[in-house]
């Protein structure tokens, strides 16, 4: 497996989420070419620089959630910045289909 180019695929299918939009982690392994690696989109995401442009936050779980533990820093920032998009929260769910870009 060439992480690079499947980093690289990652990176581009990240980069084409809409504003306002959400996907999965799966989705975006399988919009990558690699159904099955939706925990290597994580560690992909996870290990971005902290002055990324790269819209992770659009990025959820495929419980409709934020995987960040509810409360923690970077549970607030992701949250903020999908709110900043005009996301709204059913508490800590997303309704489903009503975000979903795909």
């Amino acid at each position: 497996m060439d992480r690079l180019k499947i980093n690289e695929l990652i990176w581009q299918a990240v980069a084409s989420i809409p504003k306002g939009k959400v996907v999965t982690y799966g989705q975006i392994a399988k919009l990558s070419g690699y159904p099955g690696l939706a925990r290597y989109v994580g560690l992909t995401l996870k290990n971005l620089p902290s002055n990324t442009t790269l819209p992770w936050h659009r990025v959820i779980n495929a419980k409709g959630e934020i995987s960040f533990p509810q409360g923690s820093p970077e549970y607030k920032r992701q949250k903020a910045l999908l709110k900043a998009e005009g996301v709204i929260f059913n508490k800590a769910k997303l309704p489903a289909g009503i975000y979903d870009w795909l």
